[in-house]
């Protein structure tokens, strides 16, 4: 259970890692604005927040057979297919509602930044 709680970890890991690097690039984008800078990483992190609670319901109805995560396991590690459905759907479940926790607490940062350079005002 373990090695599909990392395996799970490592795949969700990287698709958050490549929405994050799109959020960034947008940012750099628009470096000349701070203020507009960062509320556009805010509202785009919050839309990714929200992507992952969807994938984490959707996640308790998938095919275990049709995830990344599936892929990525040995065949030797496998569970039994009695098992397999409810151990892969509670594993990606957990695992991408602590990514949209944590990807939601990076959205209120960036929130909080956009107010404060809206009150420090351009220059």
């Amino acid at each position: 259970m373990e090695h599909m709680r990392r395996i799970a970890y490592e795949t969700v890991l990287r698709a958050c890692g490549f929405g994050m690097l799109a959020v960034v690039c947008v940012m750099v984008g628009m470096s000349f604005e701070p203020r507009l800078a960062f509320q556009a990483g805010g509202f785009l992190t919050t839309l990714m927040a929200f992507i992952l609670i969807l994938k984490a319901r959707e996640a308790l109805t998938k095919d275990y057979r049709k995830t990344e995560m599936w892929l990525y396991i040995e065949k030797d590690f496998r569970p039994p297919e009695a098992y397999a459905q409810w151990a892969s759907a509670t594993i990606l479940h957990e695992t991408y509602l602590t990514f949209a926790l944590w990807t939601a607490a990076v959205s209120i940062g960036m929130w909080v930044l956009a107010l404060v350079f809206s009150f420090v005002g351009p220059g």
